[in-house]
Formats: structure tokens, sequence, C-alpha cells
């Protein structure tokens, strides 16, 4: 503040003490004059400070800073032992912490409709006061840092500025990104230990480079006392527990693994209680000073409905560990943070609230009497819940159809800003609606407009902007932010567009607490999951109101042959609508003489007709001209064979003039035909050159407004081919709707067909998105649409969409949709799905930006983990969290039993880990060789095999009996079945009737071959099967039985459930084991299977991988020999031999079990997790290679440059300034280049460049490779050049620096086959971006660069192309 002069010159200055307000005198020294002594007052001495020297300093700054005073009754003898363990900064009481808050009297608000019961005697109401802290008044929005900032230049206050710091958003007070900005050491204690202690000061903050030396830090002398005499015994108890426990959580975990922290859990079950009674007594038995623990546990959160259950469960065996385990340690930081009630709310608890009773409707006007805006019309029932639910301060969903009335829930909105003196921002996703509810709502508010070229009144209290701005203002903390009480996001359904669908779920996470949400959308399946997840990441509760029912009911009619088929009405489907055609489609099929006679009756709807007619429209479109062959051939419904394009366009026209004919005849004009082609819009229109639809006084108010409208347009512009054309059809009733027209062209049919003079509109899907101008009857050209990809069917929300603009509310009874049919009927599954058929669901489009990384890396505080766990695609596994958690607690309490060991020091963890890598090895070894043609040789009948076993632990033996053939495809195997496994088996039926059958008379015994005759195997079995075998089975598998003392089990397998072959073969009977079976054939073979079993083996000696079946692949052969090392090492174990082996094997595989349920439970809960995690680490590596942040993620000035960057990529941006390439350039040519960071079709005409102009296109392309290819090593998904072709595209170079140069914009025209309309886009877009480049500019102090972009702004900012809105200016 200014001197405040006092007798003979002696000033003094007033200012403000702390935070607080207080205000404080200073004397100042006196202003020194000619004659100091005639200048001294005679009633002071004189004043003069001592003079500051470097040693005074020093001792202010250490007695300030380092010599910190402790609060004398915290650290008495009473307190001093707790305290000195845990709470080291909020007991430590240094100089700069700020005063305490002050408390003020302020009224309370209420309700409205509860405000009767308190009026005074003057009828007026009388508010009750309470006491309340200051910082609950200015409570709004929090700042992101850890302290607040003052508000910033007025010039910044609506869009914000780098410079600023976003604002908190609402629902992270959980978060734990505050404790990111805390390093270990203050986090553990050591510093405080450090200060206390003295010795060396730490000097370098961390992203520092350098630090300020303070020297050596003095030590702080201290004397511990403890008297626990005084402590009850509850406290003690506390006190031992917490002490023992006193460990950092990761630590937690690896004590939770200790056999002795278990035994001593479970050896003080007894003095222990359970988790349900100490949360009931905690409070009365444990003082203040020690209840936060009991706090957290009461807000542990629980599942809706399973509070009861989920308590009980627990076992009694609940220790103190749990109770530490239990604990959140955000805990204290949620309360220091101010968090709401309801974000103390309980993880399980639903947010989102389905609509209200019956009293809210029955008694509306008695809880809401003083509205804060009233209608001229009785108010659904939607509508009356909204309000009533608006008026008590809750965010509301409104999920209802076209013409619903959702529009009265927003208007409601902005009247309760008004009346509160607060701000209401409305948020659309296309430019067309903010005009045009701009323009509605002009005359009832006070009304701004925000929109990428467009600012008009941004004082305002009720903003419509698109929601890209808001996510620009909420990035860049604008100050507006402050004020804004509600945001409403009107087509909410519009977060499934793919390209744009992030930018709604980003400004819903990030908008801050204070900021109420309204939502308004269609009707869609997943309402409640969508409000849920609002809810929970807002933490707060949505309230979810709307209506299924329509305002106007709709018919839905098949147009054949000049007739309407009615199929459906409501949402009830009428087959016999759709026999009925199909009949007319068999009779005319049936009459046609000669040619072809249709397409078969019940096809699907094909190529020809409807997805041919959208290729016929293309017309500079190379994917649609591939087609246009078959456009002669089938556009024409009528006739087969060939006709000529005269002949088609004919008879397309004069299909179109039936149709119309017949809807005038039936009163059901005007009417919206919606074909999924510009090029098909204009050639329908152009077609109907003999139809007039208006009278004479219709035609002169057409012509004076299409006068008065393009009267704004100078010189040629006027005589543009086509606003010429448009003019001509709009006189005859017909209009042309869609993105290829120019801007004050479409708004001039908009606002004629509002006015009811336009009878037909030809228009794309975009219309039935962006304008709110609904008609008598909706038609669609066909069912089929090019969404940029592939033709598919249209989406049942798509239809719906576009057939909700089919009836006036208040003018129309019914409204009328028809599909048009030429050539076939649609089949019934189609028709059904898209008219009756479930509307599609909300689906997260979330995806990473480099953009949005930078934004959030600027501020410490906010982690872009948090964003990416709030997102709609991580909704359903945050919220599984609260249960992976109780999970987690169960398994961590869970005990296994110890290995021990007889030889002395357990080697089983090392036997384990090299068993089960020799395993690996041994299945990877397995499965290559038996598939490979070697092995399939040695795989011959007899020869004996090692079998993978499904039920028993050990592998089995077996033999092969038989290969694979043409009727069987797997190989028949007799296996021999381990005991455990026999146990379970019973030998079959079958085999007990061969043996009876085999005994015959002899049935005590067996057939036994004449002593001659028994000298040799061969003789033995040739004796018994003389004859061929037939190679047929006649037993059925699974077939078992029993011999020589062993179970065993023929089977069929594949053979990559061979484990290993064996090197050794023995002779078998095919045909009394399979074709004939023989008990004696079974027997010699289990007997023969036995003798190949080695002494002190298992199994035979196996086939050499290498030697043998000729394996030569390299890794298979180097894990070949890696697997034979392990086995000579597991051989020089100690625990090779172990007579306790298997018995500790299975108790270590169970701990590795458990151990890695463990790690996957953790895993699950941890930021690792998200889904997006592999493609943010891959950008932050990218972003660190570019130099845009530092290996300690701080943001540098790069990072600052692709931050302003919105509208073109913002890395190709970024390396193309920072490269220097428009240096080089003049603005015009600058500008040109820069048209290709913007501009969106795909196909067009190859521009006519200057070598100029292909040098700095053959510049930039380079960069964008180079990108590309740097983004695909960081393991980023994206392929450099496809990145490049997306994101760079050079069709309007040419035609940018032309209208540069000043070219008018009728010859710009003529030099591509771009549509007039994305021209004039694109160059509107290019100013935003030269705007952004120009922002850059200032950032790297780039004053040439600033310059020359503002001339190239300059240069393009003209005529036609910058024509104000006439929903914004007026006609």
């Amino acid at each position: 503040m200014d001197r405040i002069t006092a007798a003979n010159e002696v000033a003094f200055r007033i200012g403000f003490s702390g935070h607080s307000g207080h205000l404080r005198l200073e004397p100042l020294p006196p202003v020194e004059s000619s004659n100091p002594l005639r200048s001294l007052p005679d009633f002071i001495l004189p004043p003069a400070f001592p003079a500051e020297t470097s040693e005074s300093l020093k001792d202010i700054l250490e007695e300030k800073y380092l010599l910190p005073e402790l609060d004398p009754h915290e650290f008495s003898v009473e307190n001093s032992g707790r305290q000195w363990v845990f709470d080291w900064f909020d007991s430590a009481k240094v100089h700069l912490e700020p005063s305490a808050p002050r408390s003020v009297v302020a009224p309370s608000w209420e309700l409205p409709f509860r405000r009767s019961k308190k009026t005074g005697s003057t009828g007026l109401w009388d508010p009750s006061s309470v006491q309340i802290d200051v910082t609950e008044l200015i409570g709004g929005p929090q700042d992101s840092g850890t302290l607040g900032r003052m508000p910033g230049p007025a010039k910044d206050f609506v869009r914000g500025s780098m410079n600023n710091r976003p604002f908190r958003p609402g629902g992270l007070d959980d978060s734990q990104a505050l404790e990111r900005a805390l390093p270990e050491g203050a986090c553990n204690g050591e510093w405080v230990r450090e200060v206390i202690n003295g010795g060396v000061a730490q000097a370098v903050p961390p992203s520092f480079k350098k630090g300020l030396e303070l020297g050596c830090l003095k030590e702080f002398p201290y004397h511990w006392k403890y008297t626990n005499e005084q402590l009850s015994a509850a406290q003690i108890a506390t006190e031992e527990n917490l002490n023992r426990y006193s460990v950092q959580f990761d630590d937690l975990f690896k004590k939770a693994w200790e056999e002795n922290v278990i035994e001593e859990s479970r050896s003080d079950e007894s003095s222990e209680t359970r988790v349900e009674t100490k949360e009931s007594d905690a409070i009365d038995t444990v003082p203040e000073a020690e209840t936060r623990e009991s706090d957290v546990i009461d807000a542990i959160p629980v599942a809706e409905g399973e509070e009861t259950e989920g308590i009980n469960a627990i076992p009694k065996a609940e220790t103190s560990l749990d109770e530490i385990l239990l604990t959140d340690p955000g805990g204290t930081t949620a309360k220091l943070s101010g968090a709401s009630n309801d974000g103390r709310q309980k993880e399980g608890e639903v947010w989102a609230l389905v609509g209200g009773s019956e009293e809210i409707v029955n008694h509306f006007y008695e809880l809401v009497p003083d509205m804060a805006i009233s209608f001229p019309f009785e108010l659904d029932r939607f509508q009356k819940e909204a309000i009533y639910y608006l008026e008590k301060g809750d965010s509301v969903f409104v999920a209802a159809h076209t013409s619903a009335g959702k529009t009265v829930v927003a208007e409601y909105a902005f009247a309760l800003a008004s009346k509160h003196c607060t701000r209401a921002v409305y948020t659309a996703p296309i430019k067309t609606i903010s005009n045009q509810k701009y323009r509605d709502l002009c005359g009832k508010f006070d009304v701004g407009l925000l929109t990428g070229d467009v600012s008009i009144k941004p004082e305002a209290s009720c903003l419509i902007m698109t929601t890209e701005i808001l996510r620009s203002m909420l990035y860049k903390g604008a100050d507006i932010i402050r004020d804004i009480e509600w945001v409403i996001f009107d087509e909410v359904h519009y977060v499934n567009d793919v390209e744009r669908g992030v930018v709604w779920e980003e400004v819903i996470i990030m908008l801050p607490r204070h900021v109420n949400i309204v939502l308004l959308s269609a009707t869609v399946p997943n309402t409640m999951e969508f409000a849920d997840w609002i809810g929970r990441t807002k933490q707060k509760k949505i309230r979810v109101t709307g209506t299924i029912k329509r305002p106007v009911p709709l018919e839905h009619c098949l147009f054949y042959s000049g007739e309407l088929y009615k199929i459906c009405e409501g949402d009830a489907f009428l087959p016999q609508g759709l026999r009925a055609a199909k009949d007319a489609y068999k009779r005319k099929s049936s009459s046609i003489v000669g040619g072809k006679s249709g397409t078969k009756l019940g096809a699907p709807t094909s190529v020809g007709a409807t997805q041919v007619r959208q290729h016929d429209n293309s017309g500079r479109d190379k994917i649609q001209k591939h087609f246009k062959h078959q456009v002669v051939d089938n556009l024409s419904g009528t006739s087969g064979g060939h006709q000529n394009s005269w002949g088609s366009r004919r008879s397309e026209s004069s299909l179109w003039l039936l149709l119309i004919n017949k809807l005038s005849k039936k009163s059901l004009l005007p009417v919206v035909i919606f074909c999924f082609s510009k090029n098909r819009c204009d050639k329908s229109a152009d077609n109907m050159t003999g139809m007039d639809l208006t009278s004479n006084s219709e035609k002169s108010g057409i012509r004076v407004f299409c006068d008065k409208a393009f009267s704004r347009l100078k010189g040629s512009d006027k005589n543009l081919p086509q606003v010429v054309r448009v003019q001509n059809l709009l006189r005859r009733g017909i209009g042309v709707h869609h993105a290829g027209l120019l801007p004050i062209v479409k708004e001039v049919v908009e606002m004629l067909f509002c006015r009811g003079v336009i009878k037909v509109l030809f228009s794309t899907e975009t219309f039935a998105m962006g304008v709110n101008a609904p008609a008598r009857t909706v038609v669609f050209d066909a069912l089929r649409k090019f969404d940029g990809k592939e033709f598919r069917k249209l989406l049942p929300g798509e239809y719906i969409q576009m057939a909700g603009r089919a009836g006036r509310r208040g003018l129309d009874k019914i409204g009328t949709v028809i599909v048009m049919c030429r050539d076939e009927i649609p089949e019934e599954s189609d028709l059904k799905h898209v008219m009756v058929g479930k509307p599609t669901r909300l689906e997260s489009q979330f995806r990473l930006t480099y953009t949005m990384i930078l934004h959030l890396l600027r501020v410490e505080q906010l982690k872009v983990e948090d964003m990416l766990k709030r997102s709609f695609a991580e909704f359903h596994a945050q919220k599984n969290l609260p249960e992976k958690e109780r999970l987690l607690l169960q398994k961590l309490r869970q005990t296994t039993k110890s290995i021990e060991c007889i030889k002395g020091e357990p080697a089983i963890e090392e036997y384990y880990a090299m068993a089960s890598e020799a395993e690996s090895h041994r299945e990877h070894i397995a499965q290559a060789t038996m598939q490979s043609h070697s092995a399939l040789q040695f795989l011959s009948p007899g020869r004996v095999v090692v079998v993978k076993s499904q039920s028993a632990e050990d592998h089995l033996l077996g033999v092969v009996l038989k290969t694979p053939s043409a009727t069987n495809k797997q190989y028949i195997v007799l296996v021999l079945v381990t005991d455990f496994a026999s146990s379970t088996h019973t030998p079959s039926v079958s085999s007990n009737k061969l043996q009876e059958k085999e005994s015959g008379n002899f049935q005590q015994g067996y057939f036994i071959a004449p002593k001659g005759k028994r000298g040799m195997d061969e003789e033995y079995f040739s004796s018994i099967s003389s004859r061929k075998g037939s190679g047929v089975i006649n037993i059925k598998l699974p077939y078992c039985g029993s011999a020589a003392g062993m179970s065993y089990e023929v089977i069929a397998m594949e053979n990559k459930d061979f484990m290993s072959i064996c090197d050794c073969k023995i002779k078998i009977d095919q045909v009394r084991l399979l074709e004939d079976p023989s008990q004696i054939a079974y027997s010699k073979t289990v007997q023969q299977l036995l003798e190949q079993k080695p002494r002190g083996s298992k199994y035979p000696p196996a086939l050499d991988a290498v030697k043998d079946l000729k394996l030569k692949d390299m890794d298979l052969v180097e894990r070949y020999h890696a697997c034979n090392r392990l086995l000579q090492r597991m051989a020089e174990n100690k625990c090779h031999g172990c007579i306790k082996l298997k018995e500790n094997m299975m108790l270590m595989k169970e701990q590795k079990r458990h151990k890695e349920e463990v790690n996957a439970l953790q895993y699950q809960m941890s930021d690792e997790a998200l889904q997006q995690m592999p493609d943010f680490q891959g950008r932050i590596d990218v972003l660190k290679e570019i130099s845009c942040i530092d290996s300690d993620l701080v943001v540098q000035l790069k990072g600052r440059v692709a931050c302003e960057m919105n509208s073109g990529e913002e890395l190709i941006c970024t390396e193309c300034l920072f490269e220097n390439q428009l240096d080089d350039l003049e603005p015009e040519e600058a500008v040109a280049i820069m048209s290709a960071l913007v501009f969106q079709q795909n196909k067009t005409s190859e521009p006519s460049l200057t070598p100029k102009l292909a040098n700095a296109k053959q510049r930039l392309y380079d960069t964008a490779i180079r990108l590309g290819k740097l983004q695909e090593q960081f393991k980023v998904a994206i392929d450099p050049q496809e990145y490049a072709r997306d994101n760079l595209k050079f069709g309007l170079v040419e035609v940018v620096y032309e209208w540069a140069k000043g070219t008018p914009f009728a010859d710009i025209c003529e030099l591509t086959d771009v549509p007039e309309g994305l021209i004039v886009r694109t160059i509107v877009r290019l100013d935003e971006t030269c705007r952004e480049f120009k922002n850059a500019a200032s950032i790297m102090g780039n004053s040439a660069l600033h310059k020359k972009m503002e001339a190239a702004s300059n240069a393009i900012k003209r005529d036609i192309v910058f024509a104000a809105s006439l929903y914004v200016t007026g006609v």
C-alpha cells in the first residue's frame, strides 16, 4: 500500500497478517531529507531498523526454518510416547503454518418447499443461522495443488491459460495422488529425524538440477519420558499393536508371508475381538486421539446387500495385523481435503437412483412453490421429477426419445443459475446445435456462445459451447469454472462416437466437485450403468429419470410398387403387412416376361439396389466409382435388362415422384428423406425437375428470406453455383441438407424447413443429430450405409434417432416412417432388428492422447493413472476392487504348512524350481516333436509310449494298438492305469462277459496249447489268431479291465497327448485286442508292457529328441540341452531320493499356488492392470525421446507447446514448429501446408503445388513417418504409414494457398473435387490452428513466427468462408 505520512515524515505501512486477514501496522524507515535533524519528530525516537547483513539473514533463516518449535502440550510427558512414533508433521508447529481459519455466522439455505414451516410473523422466510468456517464458504473449486491460487488476469478468465493449474477434479478426494508428491523420507519420518539429529541438509529438491546450500543442520536436544501409569488398558493394548506393526504397507505383505507372524496372530486369538465388535465398541473405549483406526474400519467399503454377510464371514482369528491391513492410508487425506459426505460413501453403494415417486408428481407445486421459470404448458412426469431434483441440487440423467421435452430440463438449469447468480454451461457435440440453442435461448436468458471461431458474450451467466471448448477450459484452469453451478451435456449418446467420444469422458472426469451435471440422452439400454459410472466417478448421487413413451407414436411402412404396407405400429411388429408386401413382390416378379425374374424371395438385402445405390452417388469417390458398373444393371427395380444412365435417372425420379404424390394425397408432407451419400442427395433433388410443391405466397416468402440471408455475401459469392442451385430448389419446396453445403446455405435450408415451406428434404443423417426440426414423415432410402470403412446395416440406435424426426408434437397424432424397397423386400429379422430392437449400448471410446498426458503431467498432484481408472472402460474393474481387497485379506490370513527337512538345511525350493523349469522344457520339446514327421513314423502298432494322465499324479505307460485311418482319426492306445485310478474303475461288464465267453466249457482255466506248440511267442499268437484283421474296432472306448494284477484301459487320443516315445516295441495281436477281444491277448500284452519297465525306473528309455527324432530347431535343441542339465543338477541335489520328497513337493506346489493367487490379486488391484497401461508407458517413452518431458516426468518447453495443439496431431505440429519448417515459407504458403493438419477427407484429386510447397509437403510427411516409427519402436499400436496418412491430408493445399492469395471462392472451387462445405469447414478450423500456432510462438519466444501466423490468419479471414451464422446474427 502507499505510504501514510504522519507528523514530520514518519511513514507507516498497512498489511495483512497471515491467512486470517488481520491488519498490521508497520513503521518504515524515515525518508532522508536535506536537514535530517529538522525531520525528526518531537514525540518519537528515531525508529530506524538496523541494516540487514548476511549474518542477520542467516540467523533469521535458521530461526524460522531450521529450528521448528514443538507444541509443549502435544509433546508433554503423557503424550510423547505415541506422538513421536507416528505423527511428526501434524504435531510440529512450524513458524510459517497458517493461522486457524475464522468462523462466521451465516444463514443456512433451505429448500423452498420446506420454508413454509419456519416463516416469521411477517410471512417472510426467516433463515436459521449456523457457525461455519470461512474455508467452507470458499470451498467450491479446489485447486489441484496443495495451495490455492489467486484468480488470473481478465483476458484468461474464460479460456484459461497454460500457466494455470487445472482445478482438482471431483471424486479424486480418495486418490493417492497427493502421496506421490511426498518423497519417501517425508512419509516415514526420516526427514524429521534428520532435522532433530542434525547433520548435512538436503539441498536439491526433486526434479531440480541445483539447490541452495544452507550448511549443516544443528542438533535439536531432546529426551524421552514414558509414564504408562496414566494410560488406560485399552490405550496400552492399542499402543502395543500399533508399535508392533508400525511398518510400511509393502513390508506388511512381506510379514504376512513369515510363519512367525502367522503363528503370533494365532496365539493372540483368545485376546483379540472380532472386527464387528471393534466397530461397535471402538468409539466408546478408545479416546478421541486414538479413534482414527476405528473410524477407518467403519468406512471399509462393503457391497450393497452384503454388509452383514461380509462382516460375519470374517473369522474370529482377526488380529491387529488384520486391523492394520484394513486401515485406509488415505483416510486422513480425505478428511483434510474437505471431502463431502458423498465422498465417504461405501464403494458398494449404488450411485444411480431411479426416478422419483408419485408424491413428487402429485405434490410438485407444493414441493417447488417458487419455480425459477414457469412454462406455458403442463409438465410431463419426468420433467417434474428432474426439476424437483435440480431444486435439491442433485445431478440428473434424463433419457427420453427425440422431441420428448428434454430441453425443458436444460432451460430450468439455466434459470436456476440465473436465480442463484452462478453460471450454467450447455455443451453439444455439433456446432450447429450450439448455434441453434443460442438462437432459441437468447430471448429467455443472458446467453453467451463459445465455439472454435465465435465468441459472443463470454461473460454471460448461461454459456453455450462445444464440448472441446469446455475440455480446453478445464485443462487450462479457466477462472470462470469457479462460478459454474451446472453443466448440461446434450446428446450424451454421442459418447459412442469413435473419434470424439473420449472428449465426453474427459470432461466428466475433469469437472470439479462443486459442479452439478445434467445429462440429456436418447433412450439407451444401459442408462443405469452409465449413470452409476458418473456417480461413482464424481462421488455424487445421480438421479435417473426419463420416459420411453413417444410424444407422437410412430408407424413404420414399406413402400413397394407404389403402395404402402404397414409393418410396425409403436413397438409391435405386424408380420401380415410384410407378408402382403412379399406377395406383391411375387406377383410382380412372376409377371415379368423375359430377362431376369428378380431376386429370390426372402433373400437378405443384397448389394444390388441398396448397397449399389450408395456407390452410384459417389461421383468423386474412388471406392464408389469401383461399383459404378453395377448401377446401370441394378438401379431400377422394375426391369432386369440393361439400361442406359438416362433410363436409370428417369426410373429413379419417377419412383420419387410416385412416393411424394402418394404422401401428398395422404397429407403426409413435409417429409425428410434420408440418403446416406451427399452426392445421392444432390442427384435425387436435381432429378425432380417437374415437381413444384409451393404456393405463390410461399414462393414469395422463400425469395424474400433468401435475398435477406444471402445479402451478407459479397460480389461473386452470391452467384456461386451451389447458392443458385439451392435457391431454385427451395422455391419449388425441395431442399437438400448435407455436410458438403456451405454453412450459410445449410442454415437457410434449416430455417425454411422449420417454417414449413420446404415440403421435401433430401438429407444425410447429420440432419437428425444436428437439427431440431421434426417432420410429418421420414423416409429411408436404404437400410445400409457406408461408415467410412465398410458397408453395413443400420444400427437400431441410428434408425431410432432418424425415425424420431417423424411426428410434430402438437400438430400430428402419429408419425410415419417409410422404408423404400426397389428390387427386393428386406428380411423380417432385419426389419425387426432396426425397428423394435434394442438401441446401441453406451460404450467407452476412451483412449489416451498425448495432450491429455501432458496436461495431467503439468500438475504433480493429478496422475494419468487416476484418469484411466475413472474411465467408463475401467468402471466394472474398479467397481469390483473392494471385493478383491477382501479376498486378498482372506488369502493373506490363510496359513500354509511349513516344510520340514530331515537332512538339515531345506533345499526343496531350489529342487522345485529346477523340476518346474525342466518340465516346462520337456513339454515344449514333446509338443514340437510329436507333431514332426519323424515321430509319426515311430508311432506304429506295438510302440511303447508314455501318455499324459488326466486324473492321476503321474504319467501312464502304454502301447499303440492302432494308428489313425480313414474311419478313425485318432490313435488307439492301451495304457496301464495307476492303483489310484484303478480303484476308481471297476472291470467293465464287457470284460467279464469276455471271460465267460472265452472260458466256454473251461470255466476255471485258460485254453492250453499242445506241448509241442508252446515254444515261440509268434507261434503262440498265431495259434490263437490265424486270420487277417479287417481293421474294425468292436470294443466300446474307453475299454477298462484288469490282467496280470494291473488295471488297463484302451482309449483313443491325439498325438499331442503323448509325452514321449520309448525306444522299444512289443508284439501285439490287433485282432484279439480290438476286433475279437480276448482276455488272453490282453494279459499277454500287459505282461509284455510290465517286462519293458527297467528296474529302478518307471518308464523304458525314451527316443532321443535330437538323435532319433531328428530335432533341428535351434530353440528346441537349446531347450533339450537345458533340460538335460537341469536333470543332472536335480540328481545331485540332496532332496533327490529323499523319502519325504513327494510330500514336500506337494507342499511346495501348494505354497507356490497360494503365492501366485496373492500376486495375481495384487496385480489386479494395481495400476499395472489397467487396460491402457501398456499404451501409456509407450507414450511416456515417446514423450521422453522427443524431449517433451524429462526423466522425472516434468513437462518441458516442447511439452508446453504440444499442450496448445488441439486442432491437429500434437506431435506433428510440435515437431514442425521446433524444426522451423515454416520459417522459409511465406504466410500464404505456411497456412496452405498447415491445412494438411485439419483437412479430413481421404480421397481427393491430386493438388498442383509449387516447388516450394512440394518441398514443404515432403518435409512434413517425413516428420510424420519418423514420429510414426518412433511410436512403433516404443510399442504404441501405430503403423507409421497409416499414422502419416490419417493425420496429414494434402488435398486442399493448393486451394488454401490460392484463397490466402485473394482468389475468389468460385475460382478455388474449380481447383478440387472437394465439396464447398468441406472447404469452408477446413479454412475455419485452419484459423483456429493459426491461433494455436500463435500461442505456441509466444511460449517459444519466436516473434517472427507469431507475426507470420497473425498475417496468415488475416489472409484467410474473409468473404463467404467467415460469414456470420444466421442463428447468431439473425436474418
